[in-house]
């Protein structure tokens, strides 16, 4: 009844931001006026401390209505024109707010733990346009199951994440955001993500893309639509970009208890495997840095 609860409101707050959705013209006005700017002011003082309220609230199961409550402040907020250019130097400090580099869309993104145990991802997409059009994204992880790799996301589900870093690739002419993140919703595992993420200004938002080197484990002859590294619950595993190799690099995980099929007991073997971008995929690097076993005695080589 909860887990219903919970994901009933979430769509609650989907359907919040689907609502403000503005089909408007693309007419940039990157200024905004004095009194705009003082509102905008005045308002993120009270986002802020809405913010707070929703992430430490004494009874955690006010949260999810805490955030719904935020939510609605943001839309108010973000509907003044030119909203789009103003930084949100203080909420950024409680809330992920993250931006490409080509600067073509900006995403407000954030964690609620309405019990010890489950977690909800929240987000919703801002263009970069004087008049309000935001995309509301709603958290559907627990519905994907074990076709989390495979699924093409689209009417504003997603694999939800709080994300930390957005990579533009291109296909067919078409721009891709690879999104790293980070879901810590499951009850035993821990989830780091390489989502492709697609905009289309009419269609909305699309989550998942065949561009990984990677074969489904559920469709043999399919590549996954995501890439999801799983792993034991309390244990760190690294997912992200090396600027030096042009590659992003991941733990190597194994099952501490040679079962391969349960993911709680995965966990770094201190090697890691990578991908690599070219002819438009993905490209899967295994062992890109190797384990070294050491014989007893041995010390490990000098580095160059």
């Amino acid at each position: 009844m909860m887990k219903n609860m919970i994901t009933s409101m979430g769509c609650r707050l989907f359907m919040l931001f689907a609502f403000v959705v503005s089909f408007c013209g693309k007419g940039y006005a990157q200024e905004i006026t004095a009194p705009n700017l003082e509102k905008l002011q005045i308002m993120e003082d009270s986002l802020v401390r809405a913010a707070d309220s929703m992430y430490n609230a004494y009874i955690p199961d006010t949260r999810i209505g805490l955030s719904e409550r935020f939510a609605r402040q943001l839309v108010r907020a973000l509907k003044i024109p030119n909203s789009y250019y103003y930084p949100f130097d203080s909420l950024k400090k409680l809330v992920n707010i993250i931006i490409p580099d080509d600067n073509s869309f900006k995403m407000f993104n954030w964690e609620i733990t309405p019990n010890n145990i489950t977690r909800r991802y929240y987000a919703a997409i801002q263009m970069p346009q004087e008049k309000l059009k935001l995309f509301g994204l709603s958290d559907y992880t627990e519905q994907l199951g074990k076709g989390a790799e495979d699924s093409i996301l689209t009417g504003g589900k997603w694999f939800g994440a709080l994300y930390y870093r957005i990579f533009p690739v291109e296909v067919q002419g078409h721009k891709i955001y690879t999104m790293f993140g980070y879901n810590d919703g499951g009850q035993l595992t821990t989830r780091k993500v390489l989502d492709p993420m697609m905009i289309d200004e009419q269609k909305g938002v699309r989550f998942g893309a065949p561009i990984f080197g990677v074969a489904s484990t559920n469709y043999p002859r399919q590549r996954i639509n995501r890439f999801i590294l799983e792993y034991k619950k309390g244990v760190n595993a690294s997912l992200n970009w090396d600027n030096e190799h042009n590659v992003i690099v991941f733990d190597k995980l194994v099952s501490l208890s040679n079962d391969p099929g349960r993911k709680y007991t995965y966990a770094p073997s201190g090697g890691y495997d990578g991908f690599r971008w070219a002819n438009e995929t993905w490209n899967y690097l295994q062992d890109l840095i190797p384990v070294q076993i050491m014989k007893e005695g041995e010390q490990p080589p000098q580095q160059k």
